[in-house]
Parts: structure tokens; C-alpha cells; sequence
């Protein structure tokens, strides 16, 4: 590559995603100099972490400036959202992430849906609403069960598939009049259902080039067999068996390259992840939604798969250089468990003590989400979504041994954690 490596690497969050992106941007033969703000108790050990916000957009561009900063690889959607990327440019500053006219792609789900529509990318029928009694008419005209989604960012929760009439109305309601979600749900989108096999696109775009990376499953809900509410993730597993060779060629013709086209059609420069949810339905796969930033379990999964220099492949992408890229991918199975508090996704404690397995096994790695260090400087749970344990395996079956070994040797009162991530493929026909 004509420019070198960036020496040095400030990465944005605080989440599972962020200490992954730290752990695959260390194994970059240029052995960047990694930074991280805020970070959190396991990125720690990989970085050196500043406590300056997410969401504080002048606060980074000053830490990336005092720093001297080459690059900065932003994690998750609210500063995207706020034009982090945009005031890191004005200050010459090179960074991975969308612009925020891109990060609108996942911003507003409205938005989103009216570019879909536009440009004819399969995705399921819906209306648009802002007020309580037109949406109530809608809904008596569309039956359940149906999908109702605050428009706005909510923290991977502002969608609710209401089985029944009731349910949906009570949605409608809550988030229209009861403010469920704040001014995320003050325009919402009401969904026909889509019923098939879910799946998630990870796709490295600069302009009108990109990288489609290794495909992945997600279990969003919070309880075994797919029950209970819609979580941030509560573990994923990659390859995703369901998505066959000739299933990803389609993927990419009709949904992934004319996405990026209409993106650049549309007058945004983007570049960043596009992360596309798709769900596999009878007629073929259709987009469920966008985000503008790498998915949070997934990457947990996707990024340990990846041999080839991540960081090379971000650089080239948020430069322009992303033509003519491939990325090497291990044949190995990867899984995905997220140790949680209980009571998430709703209210849960922080502030337990966690105790780590003295040896993890092979190929196990803990990725750290929402922990920090109390006064005693004991690792504690700070957050839902509280560790990553993902393992590879030549199988997927032990990569998920390993991954829930691991699971049950670690120490914490409030931790829970699903039983049956991966068990959709490992249980496939």
C-alpha cells in the first residue's frame, strides 16, 4: 500500500465490540500504539483508555489532537450519529466510521426505509406515523402479528413484534404517547412481519467499493429457545451454515451492492461498516434494517475469523483505497456467549464482583463490555450486556464446549447467560 499504517489508533466506545476491534487491531504487523475513550476494565489491558465520553465529540477531537492521533476507529452509532467523523475531518484527522448524513442510515429507521423503497431493495411492506389514531387505523387493516419500531436510535431495544392486535396497539401507544423511547419514538414505523432464518451482513464500504465480511447468526432475545424481549445480542456464532455460497452471491446482487449504491446515489460519501440484518423469508432475503457500525455481539464472532491485517483493510477504506481488497478468513467455527446481568434487559444490579477462570480454554478469549474497577480495583459488573466469551474451534459444536466451560467457571452473583447459542445450526436437519 503506497501510504503506511497509521502508528497510532484512538478506537471510540466502551462496549464488547470496541475491546474486540482492539484485540484484532493489535495483531496488525505496524503494532499500533492503541488508544481507547472511554474503554472499559478489559480493553484496558490492550489500550491505554481515557475517560473522556463517547457522546463528548469536542472532548475526542481534542484527546485525538493531544495525542497526535493517525487514525481513529469510532464503535458505536451515538457519536457516528453526532458527527464524530465529520469534526475529526475538519480537524485533518483520518477516521473509520460514516459521516453522520451516513450514520442516518441507522439513526432513523424511517429514513431508511423511504431509501429502500426508493431504490426497490427487498424489505418488508410498512407505514410511517406520527400520530396514535391513523397508526391504530393501520394496524386494524394489516392484522398481527406486525412489527412496530421508534424511529430513532434506542439502544438496540425500539423494536417490539407485537404477536397480537393488543400488544401492537399498546406499542403504538407507548411509544407515540407514553414516550417510551423519549424523541426516538415520536415518528415510528409500523412493519409487516417477516418469518424466516435471521442473518447479519457485515459490509466494509468506502463510496462505491466494499469488503462483504464473514457472515454471522445473532440470538437477540433475552431467554433460551428464542423467547422473552428483544436484547442487544445475547451470543452469535459464525459461519452462519444457512447462508450458502450461492445464497451470499444473491445477498450481494440484490441486496449489498444496490445498498451501497443508493447510499452513493443518494450524495453520501460513506465510509464505514454497513451492517445489513436480513431475514431469510420463503420469497428470498429482504433487509430487516441498517446500522452504520460494526453489530455488537457479532463482531465477536467475525473479527477473530479474519487472518488478513484489519487494520489495513479499515485504513484503505476510510482512504479511498478499498478497490481491489480481499480478506483472508480461518475456516475454524466461531461462538459468541454474552454473560449478562440478570434482569436485563430491564433493570439489573451493578457493581458485583466478577472472578475469572485462572485458564480459559484453548482458542477462549473474554472480551470485556460492561465492567470498570472498583475502588479496590476488583473487575465488576457496570452494564446489561457484562462479557463476550468467545471461542474457536474447528467445529461448531467445540467452539461452543469451550466458549460455555468457560461460562460456567466464571464467578459472579448476578450473571446470566443463555444455554443454547449456536443451537439453531447445531440442530439443523
Amino acid at each position: 500500500m503506497a501510504n503506511p499504517l497509521p502508528s497510532s489508533v484512538l478506537i471510540v466506545g466502551s462496549g464488547g465490540r470496541e475491546h474486540a476491534l482492539a484485540k484484532s487491531l493489535a495483531l496488525s504487523p505496524a503494532k499500533p500504539r492503541l488508544l481507547c475513550a472511554p474503554g472499559n476494565a478489559g480493553i484496558a489491558a490492550d489500550a491505554t483508555c481515557f475517560p473522556v465520553a463517547a457522546d463528548n465529540i469536542p472532548g475526542l477531537v481534542e484527546l485525538a489532537q493531544r495525542e497526535k492521533v493517525d487514525f481513529v476507529v469510532v464503535g458505536p452509532e451515538v457519536p457516528l450519529s453526532l458527527g464524530l467523523v465529520d469534526a475529526l475531518m475538519q480537524a485533518g484527522i483520518p477516521a473509520y466510521g460514516p459521516k453522520a448524513d451516513g450514520a442516518r442510515l441507522e439513526a432513523s429507521k424511517v429514513f431508511t426505509k423511504q431509501i429502500l423503497l426508493k431504490y426497490n431493495i427487498p424489505t418488508a411492506p410498512a407505514g410511517i406515523f406520527t400520530a396514535i389514531e391513523p397508526a391504530l387505523a393501520y394496524l386494524q387493516k394489516r392484522g398481527a402479528p406486525i412489527v412496530i419500531k421508534a424511529d430513532g436510535l434506542a439502544a438496540g431495544k425500539g423494536v417490539i413484534v407485537a404477536q397480537t392486535l393488543a400488544e401492537a396497539e399498546a406499542a403504538v401507544r407507548d411509544m407515540l404517547a407514553g414516550n417510551k423511547f423519549g424523541s426516538a419514538g415520536s415518528q415510528i414505523l409500523i412493519e409487516d412481519c417477516m418469518f424466516g432464518d435471521e442473518t447479519s451482513i457485515l459490509v466494509v464500504v468506502s463510496g462505491r467499493d466494499y469488503v462483504i465480511l464473514p457472515v454471522s447468526q445473532d440470538h437477540k432475545r433475552i431467554g433460551d429457545g428464542d423467547t422473552g424481549p428483544n436484547t442487544g445480542g445475547m451470543g452469535t456464532y459464525s459461519p452462519a451454515e444457512v447462508v450458502t455460497p450461492e445464497l451470499l452471491a444473491r445477498i450481494d446482487r440484490e441486496i449489498v451492492k444496490p445498498s451501497v449504491d443508493a447510499i452513493a446515489a443518494e450524495g453520501m460519501d460513506f465510509r464505514g461498516t454497513l451492517f445489513i440484518g436480513i431475514m431469510l423469508t420463503a420469497d428470498g432475503p429482504s433487509v430487516l434494517e441498517y446500522n452504520t457500525r460494526f453489530g455488537d455481539p457479532e463482531t465477536q464472532v467475525v473479527l477473530p475469523r479474519i487472518t488478513s491485517d484489519f487494520l489495513a483493510l479499515l485504513w484503505a477504506a476510510a482512504r479511498g483505497e478499498l478497490r481491489g481488497m480481499e480478506i483472508e478468513v480461518r475456516p475454524d467455527a466461531a461462538l459468541c456467549v454474552v454473560v449478562a446481568a440478570k434482569g436485563y434487559p430491564d433493570n439489573y444490579p451493578k457493581g458485583d464482583v466478577i472472578t475469572f477462570p485462572a485458564m480459559l480454554p484453548p482458542q477462549t478469549t473474554i472480551i470485556h463490555a460492561g465492567t470498570t474497577k472498583n475502588a479496590a480495583g476488583q473487575i465488576v459488573m457496570n452494564g446489561g450486556r457484562v462479557l463476550g466469551v468467545t471461542a474457536l474451534a474447528p467445529t461448531l459444536r467445540e467452539a461452543a464446549d469451550r466458549a460455555y466451560t468457560a461460562c460456567d467457571q466464571i464467578q459472579c452473583v448476578a450473571k446470566y447467560y443463555r444455554r443454547d447459542i449456536g443451537a439453531r445450526q447445531l440442530t439443523r436437519p
